[in-house]
This record gives structure tokens, sequence and C-alpha cells, in this order.
């Protein structure tokens, strides 16, 4: 009797435990649960208040660039730009930033073109940063000019214009600077003023353009390019013959919003754009000038202009692929008024001229570009094409 009564008695125990642990964890379960959503909005609240008051400080690494976020935001120097500073003068430090807009002019150049280039720069000595492209190895012989050795020079053998602006005119090294003139080393400035010119672009709010081409002295490609003498600015041409016509209806390149590659200008917002569109490999753009519309920060009708009233001659020199072992300052070309090459120094007499090569690589690189532009658009599903 007392087995059979202390068995039920432990029977009994062991239900009403299993019981309680059994229903123990339910609600500890059904608690936990309950804790944990308190918990979540309770984060949420405080990180909202926080927010709004401004108080959180870990927000900002959502504006901080890819691989800084271990450093606290005030430190962060997103951009740079091309100033020089002084080895041991504090003045460049005490003066800060000038207080007046600065623009870049940026020039692939060789020295045979020295003194078409030392034109060009004296007409924008006046708040303008220089930077040169030396392709042909020739640094020193630019010494004689005062402007030398306040200009930033990049020498690299044999590269395209394109080339050294891919590598070192990356939007951020150039965010300072209101516009970019990627020039040619073949241009005449003697009608040409770069103030007057940025004071019609900003006046006619011309995000990408360039300088209308002198067709006396110059021979345009496009009409597009050509100047029209008594007028400011035009925004597109007109072609009633032969293929490719345009008219006042017109919408697309070149008949409307297109400039050509051998001057073209950027506002600070437009060359981003372009910068990224340029291909690392594809050297000498060909085929970028038909697509520049889309970086021109809006319709491309109303911002690509090309500027009548301070315009250029072209002169049309095809330097790149010419591989000279024995050029100097003393080797440089003649030319005519017209700007027509009339003779060559006796110093060229070791001259390899590949280009033809070079010509037969441009439409080659064209062609890839486009095929790689055709692409791209299939490719991303959520771009729009505005035009």
């Amino acid at each position: 009797m007392n087995r059979s009564c202390l068995c039920s008695i432990l029977t009994a125990t062991a239900l009403i435990c299993g019981a309680y642990f059994i229903g123990n964890a339910y609600i500890d379960k059904e608690l936990k649960e309950k804790l944990l959503r308190w918990q979540i909005n309770d984060q949420i609240h405080n990180v909202t208040a926080k927010l709004h008051n401004g108080t959180d400080k870990s927000h900002n690494n959502l504006n901080k660039p890819l691989g800084s976020e271990a450093l606290p935001q005030g430190i962060i120097a997103k951009t740079s730009n091309l100033e020089t500073q002084h080895l041991w003068n504090y003045r460049h430090i005490e003066k800060g930033k000038p207080d007046r807009a600065m623009s870049l002019l940026a020039m692939a150049v060789g020295i045979k073109q020295k003194e078409l280039v030392n034109k060009v720069i004296q007409k924008f000595s006046r708040d303008f940063v220089v930077m040169l492209f030396h392709y042909d190895g020739f640094v020193e012989d630019w010494k004689q000019y005062p402007w030398n050795e306040h200009a930033v020079h990049v020498s690299v053998m044999n590269q395209t214009k394109w080339w050294f602006a891919k590598r070192f005119l990356h939007p951020d090294i150039v965010a300072e600077y209101e516009y970019i003139f990627l020039w040619d080393e073949d241009l005449g400035v003697a009608h040409f003023n770069p103030q007057r010119y940025l004071s019609i672009v900003k006046e006619e709010g011309l995000e990408i353009s360039q300088p209308a081409l002198d067709t006396t002295k110059s021979e345009p490609h496009y009409p597009i390019t050509a100047r029209r003498k008594n007028l400011k600015f035009h925004r597109r041409m007109y072609k009633n013959k032969g293929s490719g016509r345009c008219d006042d209806h017109s919408t697309n390149p070149p008949c409307i919003g297109w400039v050509e590659m051998m001057a073209p200008v950027f506002s600070r917002s437009a060359w981003r754009c372009s910068w990224y569109m340029i291909q690392n490999d594809l050297i000498h753009a060909w085929g970028l000038d038909l697509q520049l519309g889309y970086c021109a920060q809006g319709d491309r009708k109303k911002n690509v202009g090309v500027v009548d009233a301070e315009y250029i001659v072209h002169y049309g020199l095809r330097t790149l692929g010419v591989i000279d072992s024995a050029s100097s300052s003393s080797g440089n070309e003649t030319m005519s008024k017209s700007g027509k090459v009339l003779h060559k120094s006796s110093s060229d007499s070791r001259e390899a001229d590949n280009r033809a090569q070079v010509r037969k690589k441009s439409y080659v690189e064209m062609k890839r570009f486009k095929e790689r532009w055709k692409k791209a658009v299939e490719d991303d599903i959520c771009w729009v094409d505005p035009y």
C-alpha cells in the first residue's frame, strides 16, 4: 500500500513538473517574442529620434566614399585639384581657395607644335589651370615660356588626348574646375577669347560646346561646326543634299546636339558623365561624339551648341603616329597663312610615319564603341533612352 501510494505521488509529481516545464517553455517563448518586438520597436524609435535630432553620427557612412567607412567624416577629402603647393611657404594655405571660378585647359602636345600651343596658352593665362600631355617625351624644351613653370606636365610616349584624359582627369580630380577645355594642339586662336566664350556658354546654358571653325582656314568635317557670321552661337545645322539630311525637325546628332572632338568644352557636371563614357582601351574615342549629348545634363537639343562669336582655326595636322628620333625644338613645321604645312626642317631625317595605321585603328575603335553601346542598351533593362 505504501509502495503504491508512493508510486502515485511520484507519477503525479512528474506530471506536474512536466506540465510546468512545458508550459513555462511556451510562455517563455511567447514572452521572448513580445520582448523582442518591443526591443525592435524601441530601437527603431530611438534611431528615428536620433536622426530627427541630428545626434546620430553613424548614418554618415551612407555618404562616405567606398573604402573610407573606417574614417571620421570630417577627415575625408573626396576631391583634389591640380594646383601646385610650395615646399616651405604657407601662402597657399593661408590664402585658401581663389575667390573666382577657375577652369582647366588640357592639351595633348608635341614639341613640333610648340608655337601654336604657346599662342593658345597665352590666351588662357587668366583664371585657368593649364595641363599639358606630352606624347613625344619632350618636356624640358618648353622651359623657354614663362607659363611653363605653372603648368602641370604629364609625359607618356605615343598616347592620345583621350588616353591621358581617362587616366589623369578623373572627375574627382577636376571637380573644382568650372569648365574643362580638352583641346588638340593644332588650333589657331587669333579670334578667340576664353572669358567672352564662357560668358556666352553660361548665358545660353551650354553644358557641352565648342568654338566655331573659321572656314577660310579650316576644313570642317561637319557643317554644324562651321562659323556662321553675325551669330553669337547655334545649335543645329541644315543639310538639303545627299544622305543624312538635316532640317528644323531633325533631333539627332550630327544635325543637332553635337560637337566635334578637336576642341570640346565641358561643364563640370557634363565632364563627370562624359568621363565615365570614355572607354579605357579605345584611346582615339571615335564614335564618342555621337553620344556626348546624353551627358548634356538635360535636353541635348538645348544644352549642346557651337559658339560663333568666339571662333578658332583647326589646321588638321595629323601628328599622331609620326615617330621621329631626331625631333628637337628646331624641328618645327613651317605653315603658310592658310595653315598649310610648307616644309619641314632637315632635322626630320629619321621619321617613321604610321599615320595610316593610326587612322585604321580609329575606325576599328569606332566600330567597337558602337557595338558596346548597343550591347549596353540591350543589357540594361532599367535604362530608358530619352531620345
